[in-house]
């Protein structure tokens, strides 16, 4: 017996919609190329919304100290 595979959601939708338009290579990317364009689309929406979910503090440039000389460099 075969277990059917789940209808997708309105959320998978979504995100099959999102790695398509992804899936079109920027310029930048047309020009190195790119085996599988679906694939690296997924990943890069994934560490997407994981950085957008999970942001470092450290990393934001709102949440960190700088002194008027580094602002200046």
């Amino acid at each position: 017996m075969t277990a059917n595979p789940k209808p997708p959601t309105g959320d998978d939708e979504t995100q099959a919609r999102h790695v398509a338009s992804r899936a079109n290579l920027l310029p930048e990317e047309e020009a190195v190329g790119s085996d599988n364009p679906q694939e690296q689309a997924k990943l890069i929406l994934e560490e997407s919304e994981d950085r957008t979910e999970h942001p470092d503090p450290d990393a934001s440039s709102q949440s960190r100290r700088s002194s008027s000389r580094e602002a200046t460099d």
